[in-house]
């Protein structure tokens, strides 16, 4: 675990249009669900963690986690989750002053992610720290200061944005890079045939 104290949430707002609605982080690879691939790697690596979801809360009672809705209507994306976590850190885990997120539909993450991002957002004197892999970069995969959320409200509530990546432009920026072989850590469960792969990957994810 990370000497910085750190709170994880688990992005689950989706609203999985791609895989016919529904929750995805319930649907299952490998005899389990997906949730509980992200949970087992994730949880090791935080101080505390969240659950990210809006609707009843009890369809996830089987985690015995908080659940936390968005505090923005009209679903505006991942960004509110991130809002919400930052805001129940600071009601509930003041001692607490980062934030990791992680989309609930990659059962793949790597078990370093917490202390790789701690340590490029320190090396580089970075505000925020975001996962890239296969040289691409994982906007809903970072790092959070909890400090920011007046600023992440402001940006969400008045200037409606939605995008990751143009309201964390604003800040210096750390990017880690992960390998994408032989599974990429990142793997997202965004389709029925995304899920057949994903029963394959599972074998060899370690």
């Amino acid at each position: 675990m990370t000497t910085e104290p750190t709170l994880g949430v688990i992005l689950a707002g989706g609203l999985a249009r791609r895989m016919g609605g529904g929750d995805k982080p319930m649907r299952q690879i490998g005899g389990r669900t997906i949730l509980d691939h992200v949970v087992e790697r994730f949880s090791p690596q935080c101080d505390a963690l969240v659950l990210n979801a809006n609707g009843d809360p009890g369809r996830f009672a089987a985690f015995d986690l908080p659940v936390v809705a968005d505090t923005v209507a009209d679903n505006p994306g991942p960004l509110a989750g991130v809002l919400a976590a930052l805001d129940w850190a600071a009601e509930n885990r003041p001692e607490i002053k980062w934030v990791v997120s992680v989309a609930g539909d990659c059962p793949f993450l790597p078990r370093d992610l917490v202390a790789r991002l701690h340590e490029a957002r320190m090396r580089e004197n970075a505000a925020l720290a975001v996962a890239a892999s296969g040289g691409r970069t994982h906007p809903v995969i970072g790092l959070w200061k909890v400090a920011l959320r007046s600023d992440l409200r402001h940006a969400l509530v008045d200037e409606d944005m939605r995008k990751i990546d143009r309201w964390t432009a604003r800040y210096p920026l750390a990017t880690v890079e992960w390998p994408a072989v032989p599974v990429d850590p990142f793997f997202n469960a965004n389709t029925v045939e995304d899920l057949s792969e994903a029963e394959g990957l599972a074998k060899i994810a370690g």
